[in-house]
């Protein structure tokens, strides 16, 4: 029989050697030794583990050859035939109901304003959209003034109130707690700006493009992304779609599940569902969230219609996953929340890759072959090589959207 040390020597060894450079790889190292002493026997998984190690670094690079060649294909603007470029006069334009949002405190003043010069610069200067900025507490005439001097549209300073923002009495300040520690010890951190669409100032609005600080845009757009979205039914647009850190989610998909048993009038006939389920390329968090891929779209850009997000399917569901604390409990981010959402209630061709907006938010890019680039961000990057793995925009391309492919 095997030693319970030879065993973890054995481990060791494919781990160190297969792919423990990987992002992927290590967590699934880390859970596997987990298993092993606290149970004595090697890891029995759904999928071989010295099979998936010889095969994921193959699965990566076949992934990531496919994205950098659709990368390098050169793009425009989308080939559709309803764009609307920059006007002439702003006088007497048409613009959408819609708005440029910003989550952002008062210290972030720097970065908030970099990318608002990136926003101005490729984009809003061209049509004057207004800007909305969210904040917890009162803005300072500091930041409220340095920010309009740097606008091109009309500005709301505005505070989200205590009873959306704080944590509601009913929560478990002791599971919390011990929830945390679980938390940090995988460095999961907290984005829950799941209700801003409902905000009071937001609510005169029908669209909104998320932006946030420290981000930086690299393409000139020169067409209405607003009026783009309404003339082609799309509710919600992205650039980059990731893996996300699957401890952090491991009640949310369950939880879904449970809603759709209840209510299966709201799940769209057309769903992604290969999509939220998928577990080719990253199998371990398929496994750990419970049936969920954690694939998302990245929401520090989204460009949305909160119509969608106010809606009777999405607002029910939303009120399900609040009543369990999991946004507490686990850290449940708004990025995968909008990403089950928008791909589970409505038809997934409602959602738009904006495959010719160059994007930066650190560690990850998107750089299109585009003559709109500033030249600041190379043709198919998409971050350091051990996070390749973590790219999902090629699953979304060949299990939901690869018509789109011909829309550029």
């Amino acid at each position: 029989m095997i030693s319970l040390t030879k065993r973890f020597t054995k481990l060791a060894i494919f781990g160190s050697l297969s792919f423990i450079l990987t992002t992927a790889g290590l967590w699934l190292y880390w859970d596997a030794i987990q298993y092993m002493m606290t149970s004595g026997k090697l890891p029995t998984l759904d999928f071989q583990f010295e099979d998936f190690m010889n095969r994921h670094d193959d699965i990566v690079d076949d992934m990531m050859k496919k994205y950098d060649k659709i990368m390098k294909v050169e793009v425009k603007a989308p080939n559709v035939s309803n764009l609307v470029y920059v006007p002439e006069s702003l006088v007497d334009y048409g613009r959408e109901n819609a708005t440029l949002l910003m989550l952002v405190r008062d210290k972030e003043l720097r970065t908030a304003l970099q990318a608002i010069e990136t926003v101005e610069s490729q984009f809003n200067h061209k049509f004057q959209y207004p800007y909305v900025f969210l904040n917890d507490k009162e803005f300072t005439d500091k930041f409220k003034n340095s920010i309009t001097e740097k606008v091109s549209g009309q500005v709301f300073f505005e505070t989200i109130d205590k009873v959306s923002w704080d944590k509601p009495d009913w929560i478990d300040s002791a599971k919390e707690s011990e929830r945390i520690k679980v938390m940090r010890k995988y460095n999961v951190g907290y984005a829950d700006n799941r209700g801003f669409y409902n905000h009071p100032r937001l609510q005169q609005f029908k669209y909104y493009w998320r932006f946030e600080p420290g981000t930086h845009y690299h393409t000139s757009i020169d067409y209405d992304v607003f009026k783009f979205m309404s003339a082609n039914d799309k509710t919600y647009g992205f650039v980059i779609s990731l893996y996300d850190t699957e401890r952090s989610i491991e009640t949310l998909w369950p939880e879904t599940l449970k809603f759709i048993e209840q209510n299966p009038q709201f799940v769209n006939k057309n769903a992604a569902w290969d999509w939220l389920t998928e577990k080719k390329q990253n199998p371990q968090k398929t496994r750990i969230a419970n049936g969920y891929s954690t694939c998302h779209f990245w929401s520090n850009f989204e460009i949305g219609d909160m119509d969608f997000f106010r809606s009777e399917a999405y607002t029910k569901w939303v009120n399900h996953l609040d009543a369990t604390g999991g946004f507490y409990y686990e850290r449940w981010g708004d990025a995968p929340v909008h990403s089950i959402g928008a791909t589970l209630f409505q038809d997934k061709s409602k959602v738009h890759w904006f495959r010719d907006i160059g994007y930066y938010h650190a560690p990850y890019y998107q750089c299109p072959n585009s003559p709109q680039s500033d030249g600041k961000c190379e043709v198919g990057k998409f971050s350091f090589p051990n996070l390749s793995d973590q790219n999902c925009l090629i699953n979304w391309i060949e299990m939901v959207a690869d018509n789109e492919l011909s829309m550029y």
